[in-house]
């Protein structure tokens, strides 16, 4: 006997509810939890727009990067960094030293963030463009004006690149990359600033955790800040991958992307952030010491993955 209209809408009902009931939230790793402990996020002005209220989303005193992005008006992002601080969260600018064309600009940034934003950190990077706009091609060369000492700027974080950086080592290998974190670590020594590295993100722990070890087996001894990808479509993913330089992990993404069951499917960095909580968990001197989300699949998704898994910040830092 064939089913009725409404025999028809009372099985797919009750198929629905079975469905959410075995699909229920997984339970709460705690390694995991602890290790998103005082997690970190990225935005940019343009991504920052689409976010109502910061409170609604991140936890309080989650630390929120602002990423300077070329032909972005310094404007816009001293306006983004000043609406954030203006809702309680601790503001990271980057610092792009190649898009930055001499100390007096420098100078003027940091004025600017500081006195209309409250900003009293900042990422020094050296850019994402190949030939520098002035007289900046390093990060090193940025902190050694000492305008960011003078200024008073309590935090300097620096770059990681657990997969390289071919803009540094055109060549390949680490041999620039590995020299600068030297550097780092020493002029570390030499400022009151609370120093760490934030790395490029990568999708395979493993590698992660070799390269972390080899950092703190040469002596640099600057925590680590790993950064991973949040949840979003493989697709975009891969994209911002290739364009951003990732390399050996993004053989993740490509084998994910050969299984017709998980093309669809967006992508979560529960593998690769379970793996470093654990070996986090059984090795506690282990360099990593906090996660740096990039909301690549949007900042809401991010932030709701991470509350999920148990993240919490427990002070502004």
């Amino acid at each position: 006997m064939g089913l009725s209209a409404g025999g028809i809408r009372e099985f797919l009902m009750a198929l629905l509810n079975f469905r959410k009931k075995t699909e229920g939230a997984a339970p709460i790793d705690p390694k995991v939890s602890g290790f998103l402990r005082d997690y970190s996020i990225e935005v940019m002005p343009r991504t920052a727009e689409k976010v109502e209220d910061f409170r609604a989303i991140l936890p309080q005193g989650t630390r929120v990067y602002v990423a300077h992005i070329e032909g972005t008006p310094i404007e816009d992002m001293v306006a983004t960094a000043k609406r954030i601080a203006g809702e309680g969260f601790p503001v990271m600018p980057h610092f792009p030293a190649r898009i930055i064309k001499d100390k007096a600009m420098l100078g003027d940034w940091i004025a600017r963030y500081q006195g209309e934003a409250g900003v009293e950190q900042g990422l020094m990077l050296a850019g994402g463009v190949a030939e520098p706009f002035g007289e900046f091609d390093s990060s090193m060369q940025m902190l050694e004006t000492g305008l960011f000492d003078k200024a008073g700027f309590r935090r300097l974080h620096v770059a990681g690149h657990p997969e390289g950086n071919r803009d540094i080592d055109p060549k390949g290998g680490n041999t620039n990359v590995e020299s600068a974190l030297f550097w780092k670590n020493d002029f570390s020594a030499r400022t009151d600033a609370e120093m760490a590295i934030v790395t490029q993100f990568a999708f395979e722990a493993g590698p992660i955790i070799d390269w972390a070890n080899a950092v703190q087996a040469a002596g640099i001894d600057l925590p680590i800040h790993i950064g991973i990808a949040g949840p979003a479509k493989l697709q975009t993913l891969i994209r911002f991958a290739i364009a951003c330089g990732v390399g050996p992990s993004l053989r993740v993404l490509q084998k994910r992307a050969m299984d017709v069951s998980k093309l669809l499917l967006p992508y979560e960095p529960d593998d690769v952030v379970t793996a470093l909580a654990h070996h986090k968990s059984a090795d506690p001197d282990f360099a990593i010491t906090q996660l740096h989300l990039f909301p690549l699949g949007g900042i809401a998704t991010s932030a709701n993955w991470a509350q999920s898994r148990g993240a919490e910040t427990v002070a502004a830092r």
